[in-house]
């Protein structure tokens, strides 16, 4: 990558705003659904998401008021799991997955979440690319479980998020990335 284009790129993600998903963001959100999934989810799938509350959260990412990704979280006791992560298929490489994945993430230490885990499409090389960074490793396979292709799925963990090691990981990821790290505050991560 030349010079300017990564100066390009480290605007663009420091231009690049997370927020909570809220139903106001759907029709754009199912854009781009429709666009990356060949069986995506309905409004109605996530409508029942963001009604459940503080077990689930759900950020949209925007460039300049264009929603350009998201991604949703599913926590049980100390784990979490990603249930959906979708960026513009004209943005793909862009550093939007890498900024929605290192959000979640941060998202998941303010629940004091252990563990990470994702399933992701064997033949999606690049989506297993960008989770290996995050420290996500194969733990097994899903026969058959994308539904309109029989396809198999990945099931990869990220372990030991809460540690000094990890967090220094994700800083180093954001950093390499141009990203400025998210700072949360508590009372917004789960309003609705």
């Amino acid at each position: 990558m030349s010079l300017a284009k990564k100066q390009d790129s480290s605007s663009f993600l420091s231009n690049l705003r997370i927020e909570v998903m809220r139903k106001k963001h759907l029709d754009k959100v199912l854009e781009i659904e429709n666009r990356a999934y060949p069986n995506p989810w309905s409004r109605a799938v996530f409508l029942g998401e963001l009604a459940h509350g503080i077990t689930r959260s759900y950020v949209v990412a925007l460039s300049n008021k264009r929603i350009v990704g998201y991604c949703g979280v599913l926590y049980v006791v100390d784990e979490a799991h990603i249930t959906n992560i979708a960026v513009d298929p004209d943005l793909h490489r862009s550093g939007v997955g890498t900024k929605l994945l290192a959000h979640i993430v941060r998202l998941a230490w303010e629940r004091n979440v252990k563990s990470v885990t994702l399933e992701v499409r064997v033949s999606n090389h690049p989506a297993q690319r960008l989770y290996q960074k995050f420290g996500f490793q194969p733990a097994g396979v899903r026969k058959g479980y994308y539904q309109e292709s029989g396809e198999d799925a990945i099931i990869m963990w990220a372990y030991d998020i809460d540690s000094s090691e990890y967090h220094e990981r994700i800083r180093a990821i954001e950093a390499a990335a141009g990203i400025e790290p998210t700072q949360l505050r508590a009372r917004k991560l789960f309003r609705r």
